[in-house]
Protein backbone atom coordinates (compact mmCIF):
# COMPACT_ATOMS: atom_id res chain seq x y z
CA UNK A 1 0.00 0.00 0.00
CA UNK A 2 1.06 3.61 -0.42
CA UNK A 3 1.43 6.27 2.26
CA UNK A 4 0.97 9.94 1.55
CA UNK A 5 4.06 12.08 1.91
CA UNK A 6 2.37 14.01 4.67
CA UNK A 7 1.43 10.90 6.64
CA UNK A 8 3.02 10.56 10.04
CA UNK A 9 3.85 7.49 12.04
CA UNK A 10 2.60 7.58 15.61
CA UNK A 11 3.46 5.32 18.52
CA UNK A 12 0.55 3.70 20.33
CA UNK A 13 0.29 1.58 23.44
CA UNK A 14 0.57 -2.19 23.12
CA UNK A 15 -2.52 -4.32 23.47
CA UNK A 16 -2.96 -5.91 26.84
CA UNK A 17 -3.40 -9.44 27.16
CA UNK A 18 -20.37 -15.50 -6.79
CA UNK A 19 -21.51 -14.69 -10.21
CA UNK A 20 -18.93 -16.17 -12.63
CA UNK A 21 -17.39 -14.02 -15.37
CA UNK A 22 -18.92 -14.62 -18.76
CA UNK A 23 -17.29 -16.36 -21.67
CA UNK A 24 -16.41 -13.09 -23.34
CA UNK A 25 -13.02 -12.78 -21.66
CA UNK A 26 -10.22 -12.41 -24.16
CA UNK A 27 -6.50 -12.80 -23.73
CA UNK A 28 -3.91 -10.35 -24.93
CA UNK A 29 -1.71 -12.27 -27.37
CA UNK A 30 1.25 -10.07 -26.43
CA UNK A 31 1.24 -11.40 -22.90
CA UNK A 32 3.35 -14.44 -22.13
CA UNK A 33 1.34 -16.02 -19.33
CA UNK A 34 0.83 -19.62 -18.44
CA UNK A 35 -0.11 -22.04 -15.74
CA UNK A 36 2.22 -24.64 -14.34
CA UNK A 37 2.34 -27.54 -11.96
CA UNK A 38 4.75 -27.93 -9.10
CA UNK A 39 7.39 -30.40 -10.19
CA UNK A 40 10.24 -31.98 -8.34
CA UNK A 41 12.29 -28.83 -8.65
CA UNK A 42 11.38 -25.18 -8.86
CA UNK A 43 13.65 -22.34 -9.83
CA UNK A 44 13.97 -19.26 -7.69
CA UNK A 45 13.28 -16.12 -9.68
CA UNK A 46 15.38 -12.96 -9.42
CA UNK A 47 13.93 -10.43 -7.03
CA UNK A 48 12.75 -7.15 -8.54
CA UNK A 49 13.23 -3.88 -6.65
CA UNK A 50 11.05 -3.43 -3.60
CA UNK A 51 8.01 -1.32 -4.09
CA UNK A 52 6.91 -0.74 -0.53
CA UNK A 53 8.54 0.86 2.48
CA UNK A 54 10.45 -1.66 4.53
CA UNK A 55 9.46 -1.41 8.17
CA UNK A 56 11.28 -3.19 10.92
CA UNK A 57 10.88 -3.69 14.64
CA UNK A 58 12.11 -6.22 17.18
CA UNK A 59 10.24 -9.52 17.17
CA UNK A 60 7.63 -9.43 19.88
CA UNK A 61 6.78 -12.22 22.26
CA UNK A 62 3.27 -13.61 22.42
CA UNK A 63 1.49 -13.21 25.73
CA UNK A 64 -0.26 -16.54 25.17
CA UNK A 65 2.51 -18.75 23.94
CA UNK A 66 6.28 -19.10 23.86
CA UNK A 67 7.41 -18.09 20.37
CA UNK A 68 10.34 -20.47 20.58
CA UNK A 69 7.88 -23.32 20.14
CA UNK A 70 7.46 -22.39 16.48
CA UNK A 71 9.33 -24.71 14.12
CA UNK A 72 10.07 -21.70 11.93
CA UNK A 73 12.05 -20.07 14.72
CA UNK A 74 13.53 -23.26 16.14
CA UNK A 75 17.12 -23.74 14.86
CA UNK A 76 16.80 -27.48 15.46
CA UNK A 77 14.08 -27.74 12.82
CA UNK A 78 15.80 -29.47 9.93
CA UNK A 79 14.26 -30.86 6.79
CA UNK A 80 17.50 -31.71 5.04
CA UNK A 81 16.83 -35.40 5.50
CA UNK A 82 13.53 -35.28 3.65
CA UNK A 83 13.26 -36.50 0.08
CA UNK A 84 9.97 -34.74 -0.66
CA UNK A 85 9.97 -32.37 -3.67
CA UNK A 86 8.87 -29.66 -1.24
CA UNK A 87 12.24 -29.72 0.46
CA UNK A 88 13.85 -28.68 -2.83
CA UNK A 89 11.22 -26.09 -3.70
CA UNK A 90 11.60 -22.37 -2.94
CA UNK A 91 8.52 -22.96 -0.78
CA UNK A 92 8.79 -25.20 2.26
CA UNK A 93 6.00 -26.22 4.61
CA UNK A 94 6.90 -26.13 8.30
CA UNK A 95 3.94 -27.64 10.17
CA UNK A 96 4.07 -27.91 13.94
CA UNK A 97 1.10 -30.16 14.56
CA UNK A 98 -0.69 -32.41 12.09
CA UNK A 99 -3.71 -32.75 14.34
CA UNK A 100 -6.83 -30.85 13.32
CA UNK A 101 -8.12 -30.71 16.88
CA UNK A 102 -6.16 -27.74 18.17
CA UNK A 103 -6.50 -26.67 21.77
CA UNK A 104 -4.65 -23.36 21.88
CA UNK A 105 -4.30 -20.01 20.14
CA UNK A 106 -1.01 -19.44 18.39
CA UNK A 107 1.31 -20.17 15.50
CA UNK A 108 0.79 -23.55 13.85
CA UNK A 109 3.39 -23.44 11.10
CA UNK A 110 5.11 -21.56 8.28
CA UNK A 111 5.14 -21.75 4.50
CA UNK A 112 8.62 -20.47 3.77
CA UNK A 113 9.46 -19.02 0.38
CA UNK A 114 12.54 -17.54 -1.30
CA UNK A 115 10.98 -15.60 -4.15
CA UNK A 116 10.30 -12.19 -2.65
CA UNK A 117 7.68 -10.36 -0.62
CA UNK A 118 4.18 -11.76 -0.13
CA UNK A 119 1.59 -9.11 -0.96
CA UNK A 120 -1.71 -10.98 -1.18
CA UNK A 121 -3.55 -13.97 0.25
CA UNK A 122 -6.90 -15.64 -0.38
CA UNK A 123 -8.30 -18.76 1.31
CA UNK A 124 -11.16 -21.09 0.48
CA UNK A 125 -11.72 -24.39 2.25
CA UNK A 126 -8.46 -26.32 2.27
CA UNK A 127 -6.87 -24.11 -0.41
CA UNK A 128 -4.64 -21.08 0.14
CA UNK A 129 -3.52 -18.74 -2.65
CA UNK A 130 -0.43 -16.56 -2.15
CA UNK A 131 0.70 -13.73 -4.43
CA UNK A 132 4.14 -12.15 -4.45
CA UNK A 133 6.54 -9.88 -6.30
CA UNK A 134 7.88 -12.92 -8.15
CA UNK A 135 4.66 -12.76 -10.24
CA UNK A 136 3.76 -16.27 -9.07
CA UNK A 137 0.48 -17.24 -7.48
CA UNK A 138 1.15 -20.35 -5.42
CA UNK A 139 -1.61 -22.73 -4.41
CA UNK A 140 -1.43 -24.66 -1.14
CA UNK A 141 -3.70 -27.52 -0.14
CA UNK A 142 -3.89 -28.55 3.51
CA UNK A 143 -0.73 -26.49 4.09
CA UNK A 144 1.22 -28.42 1.44
CA UNK A 145 2.42 -27.04 -1.88
CA UNK A 146 -0.15 -28.11 -4.47
CA UNK A 147 0.02 -26.03 -7.64
CA UNK A 148 0.55 -22.56 -9.03
CA UNK A 149 0.22 -20.19 -11.95
CA UNK A 150 2.25 -17.28 -13.23
CA UNK A 151 2.00 -14.05 -15.17
CA UNK A 152 5.16 -12.74 -16.78
CA UNK A 153 4.21 -9.15 -16.04
CA UNK A 154 2.83 -7.57 -12.95
CA UNK A 155 3.56 -8.08 -9.29
CA UNK A 156 0.53 -9.73 -7.63
CA UNK A 157 -1.02 -7.08 -5.36
CA UNK A 158 -4.47 -8.61 -4.82
CA UNK A 159 -6.28 -11.96 -5.08
CA UNK A 160 -10.02 -12.52 -4.84
CA UNK A 161 -12.08 -15.69 -5.37
CA UNK A 162 -15.54 -15.85 -6.94
CA UNK A 163 -17.01 -19.21 -7.74
CA UNK A 164 -14.63 -21.11 -10.02
CA UNK A 165 -12.73 -17.98 -11.00
CA UNK A 166 -9.66 -16.41 -9.42
CA UNK A 167 -9.04 -12.71 -10.04
CA UNK A 168 -5.58 -11.23 -9.52
CA UNK A 169 -4.69 -7.53 -9.50
CA UNK A 170 -1.19 -6.58 -10.62
CA UNK A 171 1.44 -3.88 -10.47
CA UNK A 172 1.01 -3.22 -14.19
CA UNK A 173 -2.60 -2.08 -13.70
CA UNK A 174 -4.22 -5.19 -15.19
CA UNK A 175 -6.63 -7.74 -13.74
CA UNK A 176 -6.07 -11.34 -14.78
CA UNK A 177 -8.71 -14.04 -14.58
CA UNK A 178 -7.92 -17.71 -13.97
CA UNK A 179 -9.87 -20.94 -13.81
CA UNK A 180 -9.12 -24.48 -12.69
CA UNK A 181 -8.85 -27.02 -15.50
CA UNK A 182 -11.82 -29.35 -15.73
CA UNK A 183 -9.50 -32.30 -16.33
CA UNK A 184 -6.91 -31.66 -13.62
CA UNK A 185 -7.61 -29.69 -10.44
CA UNK A 186 -3.92 -28.86 -10.07
CA UNK A 187 -3.79 -26.99 -13.39
CA UNK A 188 -4.89 -23.34 -13.60
CA UNK A 189 -5.43 -21.60 -16.93
CA UNK A 190 -5.65 -17.89 -17.62
CA UNK A 191 -8.96 -17.21 -19.35
CA UNK A 192 -8.78 -13.47 -19.70
CA UNK A 193 -7.38 -10.06 -18.86
CA UNK A 194 -9.29 -6.94 -17.85
CA UNK A 195 -9.73 -4.79 -19.76
CA UNK A 196 -10.17 -7.26 -22.61
CA UNK A 197 -8.14 -6.71 -25.75
CA UNK A 198 -11.26 -6.08 -27.84
CA UNK A 199 -12.59 -3.51 -25.36
CA UNK A 200 -9.21 -1.77 -25.24
CA UNK A 201 -9.00 -1.48 -29.03
CA UNK A 202 -12.60 -0.31 -29.37
CA UNK A 203 -12.21 2.31 -26.65
CA UNK A 204 -8.91 3.60 -28.02
CA UNK A 205 -10.54 4.56 -31.33
CA UNK A 206 -12.39 7.49 -29.76
CA UNK A 207 -10.30 10.49 -28.65
CA UNK A 208 -12.94 11.31 -26.02
CA UNK A 209 -12.11 8.03 -24.22
CA UNK A 210 -8.61 9.20 -23.33
CA UNK A 211 -7.66 10.79 -20.03
CA UNK A 212 -4.47 12.54 -19.02
CA UNK A 213 -2.33 10.78 -16.42
CA UNK A 214 -0.05 12.41 -13.89
CA UNK A 215 2.90 11.50 -16.10
CA UNK A 216 1.57 13.85 -18.79
CA UNK A 217 0.59 10.90 -20.92
CA UNK A 218 -2.82 9.93 -22.22
CA UNK A 219 -4.46 6.54 -21.70
CA UNK A 220 -7.93 5.10 -22.16
CA UNK A 221 -10.21 5.44 -19.14
CA UNK A 222 -11.01 1.71 -18.85
CA UNK A 223 -7.44 0.81 -17.83
CA UNK A 224 -5.61 1.57 -14.58
CA UNK A 225 -2.35 3.36 -15.29
CA UNK A 226 -0.80 2.52 -11.90
CA UNK A 227 -0.68 -0.50 -9.60
CA UNK A 228 -3.91 -2.20 -8.57
CA UNK A 229 -4.00 -2.18 -4.78
CA UNK A 230 -7.24 -4.02 -3.99
CA UNK A 231 -10.12 -6.04 -5.48
CA UNK A 232 -13.62 -6.57 -4.11
CA UNK A 233 -16.85 -8.22 -5.29
CA UNK A 234 -20.34 -6.85 -4.81
CA UNK A 235 -22.56 -8.74 -2.39
CA UNK A 236 -24.55 -10.29 -5.26
CA UNK A 237 -21.30 -11.20 -7.11
CA UNK A 238 -22.42 -9.25 -10.18
CA UNK A 239 -19.84 -6.46 -10.01
CA UNK A 240 -16.07 -6.51 -9.57
CA UNK A 241 -14.39 -3.42 -8.09
CA UNK A 242 -10.72 -2.58 -8.58
CA UNK A 243 -8.84 0.14 -6.70
CA UNK A 244 -5.53 1.61 -7.78
CA UNK A 245 -2.71 3.93 -6.89
CA UNK A 246 -3.93 6.02 -9.84
CA UNK A 247 -6.57 7.39 -7.40
CA UNK A 248 -9.49 5.71 -9.17
CA UNK A 249 -11.92 2.86 -8.64
CA UNK A 250 -13.16 0.96 -11.66
CA UNK A 251 -16.39 -1.04 -11.81
CA UNK A 252 -16.56 -4.17 -13.98
CA UNK A 253 -19.67 -6.15 -14.92
CA UNK A 254 -19.20 -9.84 -14.17
CA UNK A 255 -21.43 -11.17 -16.93
CA UNK A 256 -19.39 -9.77 -19.84
CA UNK A 257 -16.24 -8.31 -18.22
CA UNK A 258 -17.16 -4.80 -19.38
CA UNK A 259 -15.78 -1.76 -17.55
CA UNK A 260 -18.87 0.22 -16.55
CA UNK A 261 -17.38 3.11 -14.60
CA UNK A 262 -14.18 4.82 -13.60
CA UNK A 263 -14.62 6.74 -10.36
CA UNK A 264 -12.16 9.55 -9.55
CA UNK A 265 -12.33 8.64 -5.90
CA UNK A 266 -9.48 10.31 -3.99
CA UNK A 267 -6.68 12.87 -4.10
CA UNK A 268 -4.04 10.21 -3.50
CA UNK A 269 -3.57 6.45 -3.94
CA UNK A 270 -6.58 4.27 -3.12
CA UNK A 271 -5.24 1.61 -0.75
CA UNK A 272 -8.38 -0.37 0.06
CA UNK A 273 -12.00 -0.93 -0.94
CA UNK A 274 -14.72 -3.08 0.59
CA UNK A 275 -18.44 -3.63 -0.02
CA UNK A 276 -21.06 -4.02 2.69
CA UNK A 277 -24.20 -2.64 4.37
CA UNK A 278 -26.51 -3.59 1.49
CA UNK A 279 -24.39 -2.48 -1.41
CA UNK A 280 -22.42 0.49 -0.09
CA UNK A 281 -18.87 0.81 -1.38
CA UNK A 282 -16.20 2.07 1.04
CA UNK A 283 -12.81 3.35 -0.11
CA UNK A 284 -9.73 4.25 1.93
CA UNK A 285 -6.84 6.32 0.63
CA UNK A 286 -3.37 7.66 1.33
CA UNK A 287 -5.02 11.08 1.41
CA UNK A 288 -6.31 10.13 4.88
CA UNK A 289 -9.99 9.76 4.02
CA UNK A 290 -12.59 7.01 4.05
CA UNK A 291 -15.42 7.66 1.59
CA UNK A 292 -18.82 6.04 1.02
CA UNK A 293 -20.25 5.46 -2.46
CA UNK A 294 -23.84 4.42 -3.08
CA UNK A 295 -25.03 2.41 -6.07
CA UNK A 296 -28.11 3.57 -7.93
CA UNK A 297 -29.96 2.08 -10.88
CA UNK A 298 -29.95 4.08 -14.09
CA UNK A 299 -31.95 2.58 -16.91
CA UNK A 300 -30.53 -0.85 -17.63
CA UNK A 301 -27.37 -0.20 -15.65
CA UNK A 302 -26.10 1.19 -12.38
CA UNK A 303 -23.95 4.14 -11.40
CA UNK A 304 -22.09 4.99 -8.21
CA UNK A 305 -22.41 8.34 -6.49
CA UNK A 306 -20.41 9.89 -3.68
CA UNK A 307 -22.37 9.77 -0.43
CA UNK A 308 -20.16 11.11 2.37
CA UNK A 309 -16.67 11.26 3.85
CA UNK A 310 -16.64 9.01 6.88
CA UNK A 311 -13.13 9.88 8.06
CA UNK A 312 -10.66 12.65 7.32
CA UNK A 313 -7.25 12.59 8.97
CA UNK A 314 -3.61 13.34 8.33
CA UNK A 315 -2.48 9.70 8.44
CA UNK A 316 -2.90 7.44 5.43
CA UNK A 317 -5.76 4.92 5.45
CA UNK A 318 -4.15 1.54 4.78
CA UNK A 319 -6.87 -1.12 5.19
CA UNK A 320 -10.64 -1.61 5.40
CA UNK A 321 -12.77 -4.57 6.50
CA UNK A 322 -16.47 -5.26 7.06
CA UNK A 323 -17.55 -7.93 9.55
CA UNK A 324 -19.55 -10.89 8.14
CA UNK A 325 -22.81 -9.63 9.61
CA UNK A 326 -22.19 -6.31 7.86
CA UNK A 327 -22.79 -4.36 11.04
CA UNK A 328 -19.29 -2.98 11.60
CA UNK A 329 -16.75 -1.23 9.37
CA UNK A 330 -13.08 -1.25 10.41
CA UNK A 331 -10.34 1.07 9.16
CA UNK A 332 -6.59 0.69 9.71
CA UNK A 333 -4.21 3.63 9.43
CA UNK A 334 -0.51 4.37 9.18
CA UNK A 335 -0.51 5.60 12.80
CA UNK A 336 -1.31 2.06 14.02
CA UNK A 337 -4.91 2.80 15.01
CA UNK A 338 -8.03 0.88 13.96
CA UNK A 339 -11.21 2.98 13.86
CA UNK A 340 -14.63 1.36 13.62
CA UNK A 341 -18.20 2.41 12.83
CA UNK A 342 -21.52 0.73 13.68
CA UNK A 343 -23.95 0.13 10.84
CA UNK A 344 -26.98 -0.32 13.07
CA UNK A 345 -26.37 3.18 14.39
CA UNK A 346 -26.28 4.91 10.99
CA UNK A 347 -22.51 4.37 10.73
CA UNK A 348 -21.77 6.37 13.85
CA UNK A 349 -18.18 6.22 15.06
CA UNK A 350 -17.87 3.39 17.60
CA UNK A 351 -14.33 3.88 18.86
CA UNK A 352 -10.64 3.21 18.28
CA UNK A 353 -8.62 0.02 18.80
CA UNK A 354 -5.07 0.67 19.99
CA UNK A 355 -2.82 -2.34 19.73
CA UNK A 356 0.12 -1.60 17.44
CA UNK A 357 3.34 0.38 17.70
CA UNK A 358 3.62 0.94 13.97
CA UNK A 359 1.31 1.19 10.96
CA UNK A 360 -1.67 -1.13 10.62
CA UNK A 361 -1.21 -2.68 7.17
CA UNK A 362 -4.08 -5.18 6.83
CA UNK A 363 -7.38 -6.21 8.40
CA UNK A 364 -9.62 -9.27 8.33
CA UNK A 365 -12.91 -10.11 10.06
CA UNK A 366 -14.51 -13.47 10.83
CA UNK A 367 -17.36 -14.22 13.21
CA UNK A 368 -17.04 -11.79 16.09
CA UNK A 369 -13.25 -11.60 15.71
CA UNK A 370 -11.16 -8.91 14.00
CA UNK A 371 -7.52 -9.38 13.03
CA UNK A 372 -5.10 -6.50 12.46
CA UNK A 373 -1.65 -7.00 10.95
CA UNK A 374 1.02 -4.38 11.42
CA UNK A 375 4.46 -3.13 10.49
CA UNK A 376 5.44 -4.01 14.07
CA UNK A 377 5.45 -7.68 12.89
CA UNK A 378 2.46 -8.64 15.05
CA UNK A 379 -1.20 -9.57 14.59
CA UNK A 380 -3.71 -8.41 17.18
CA UNK A 381 -6.79 -10.59 17.67
CA UNK A 382 -9.81 -8.57 18.82
CA UNK A 383 -13.10 -9.97 20.07
CA UNK A 384 -16.29 -7.98 19.73
CA UNK A 385 -18.88 -8.35 22.48
CA UNK A 386 -21.79 -6.07 21.81
CA UNK A 387 -20.21 -2.72 21.00
CA UNK A 388 -17.10 -3.43 23.06
CA UNK A 389 -13.80 -4.83 21.75
CA UNK A 390 -11.15 -6.61 23.76
CA UNK A 391 -7.75 -7.86 22.64
CA UNK A 392 -7.71 -11.64 23.06
CA UNK A 393 -4.09 -12.17 22.08
CA UNK A 394 -1.17 -10.99 19.99
CA UNK A 395 0.10 -13.45 17.39
CA UNK A 396 3.85 -13.24 16.87
CA UNK A 397 6.42 -15.08 14.80
CA UNK A 398 6.81 -12.84 11.76
CA UNK A 399 10.25 -11.42 11.08
CA UNK A 400 8.87 -8.54 9.01
CA UNK A 401 5.76 -6.39 8.52
CA UNK A 402 2.51 -8.34 8.23
CA UNK A 403 1.24 -7.16 4.85
CA UNK A 404 -1.79 -9.37 4.23
CA UNK A 405 -4.30 -11.55 6.09
CA UNK A 406 -6.88 -14.20 5.23
CA UNK A 407 -9.14 -16.09 7.65
CA UNK A 408 -10.90 -19.40 7.14
CA UNK A 409 -13.36 -20.93 9.61
CA UNK A 410 -12.59 -24.44 10.78
CA UNK A 411 -15.35 -27.02 11.05
CA UNK A 412 -17.16 -26.31 14.27
CA UNK A 413 -16.54 -28.77 17.05
CA UNK A 414 -19.60 -30.23 18.76
CA UNK A 415 -20.55 -28.04 21.69
CA UNK A 416 -17.52 -25.85 21.12
CA UNK A 417 -16.77 -22.32 19.99
CA UNK A 418 -15.99 -21.36 16.43
CA UNK A 419 -12.40 -21.94 15.41
CA UNK A 420 -10.38 -20.14 12.76
CA UNK A 421 -7.18 -20.56 10.81
CA UNK A 422 -5.48 -17.19 10.25
CA UNK A 423 -3.11 -16.91 7.27
CA UNK A 424 -0.65 -14.04 7.27
CA UNK A 425 2.12 -12.94 4.92
CA UNK A 426 5.30 -10.95 5.39
CA UNK A 427 8.53 -10.35 3.46
CA UNK A 428 9.32 -14.01 2.93
CA UNK A 429 6.84 -16.33 4.64
CA UNK A 430 3.17 -17.16 4.84
CA UNK A 431 2.19 -18.35 8.30
CA UNK A 432 -0.94 -20.02 9.60
CA UNK A 433 -2.16 -19.65 13.16
CA UNK A 434 -5.01 -21.20 15.09
CA UNK A 435 -7.50 -18.99 16.90
CA UNK A 436 -10.26 -20.28 19.15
Amino acid sequence: MRNSRKSKMATEENCHPKQAFGNVLQSDPNEDEYSFRIGHTSETSHLPPRLSSDYSSPLATSPTRDSSASPYLDPSWDQSHQTSPLSRSPWTSHVENNSTNYSYTGLMGSLVREEGHIYSLAASGDLLYTGSDSKNIRVWKNHKEFSGFKSNSGLVKAIILSGERIFTGHQDGKIRVWKVSGKDSSVYNRIGTLPTLMAYIKTSMKPSNYIQTRRNRNTVWIKHFDAISCLSMSEDQKLLYSASWDKTIKVWRASDSKCLESIKAHDDAVNSIVVGFNGLLFSGSADGTVKIWRKESQGKGTKHFFSQTLLKQECAVTALAVDPSSNYLYCGSSDGLVNFWQGDKLLSHGGVLRGHKLATLCLAAAGNLIFSGSADNNICVWKRDGGEHICLSVLTGHSGPVKCLAVEEEQEQKGGDKQFIVYSGDESTAKFSFVK
